[in-house]
């Protein structure tokens, strides 16, 4: 469902660049943003799409199985993991003023469109349901230490937290007869 997600996005974000540049030689990709070797693994005169981190929406965990019915089986399934991404997304121009223009075009994007629904965007796998997009300001020090970590000279880039994935295994744990009758006795004292 990873793929699913940010491929929804970055196609989303490519046609909205498309529609408004009436070109497709500008795209978003979804890459690492360096090789083994240090250098960027993404071509020049395109925006990277990279996983910075995964994490898991503690607030929202369900801890108790799901119980469906399917064909007359009662299926027991392991409750849904529910993630949170932060994506990083850098800008690698030869000239430095068009890795501006596309980091604004993506901030703009983002800002009209904040929230994804698989109602308002066919696109949009229904297991996903509704992604959120949301801003995260860094200040100097976590920029720095980013792209310390990521290994790589700093690009005009934007992080942006995507809320929420919805994981589930579709393979149930467990089989178990449907309740058909209930039963109750009443006594009296």
């Amino acid at each position: 469902m990873l793929d699913v997600a940010l491929n929804f996005l970055k196609d989303a974000f490519n046609t909205h660049l498309l529609t408004r540049t009436g070109s497709d030689t500008v795209k978003m990709i979804l890459s690492t943003l360096v090789d083994e070797a240090g250098k960027y693994a993404f071509s020049k005169d395109s925006i990277c799409c990279s996983i910075l981190n995964i994490a898991e929406e503690r607030h929202l965990k369900n801890q108790l199985p799901d119980y469906t019915t399917v064909n007359g089986q009662h299926i027991v399934r392991e409750p849904e993991l529910k993630l949170n991404l932060d994506l990083l997304f850098a800008a690698h121009f030869t000239h430095y003023d068009q890795a501006l223009k596309y980091i604004s075009a993506l901030l703009l994007y983002f800002q009209a469109h904040p929230v994804f629904t698989s109602d308002q965007y066919p696109g949009l796998a229904p297991q996903l349901g509704r992604l959120t997009v949301e801003l995260l300001p860094l200040n100097y020090e976590q920029l720095n230490q980013l792209w310390a970590f990521v290994g790589a000279k700093q690009l005009p880039s934007v992080v942006y937290r995507v809320r929420l994935i919805v994981l589930q295994d579709a393979t149930p744990t467990g089989f178990q007869p449907p309740l058909t009758t209930i039963r109750t006795t009443v006594q009296s004292r």
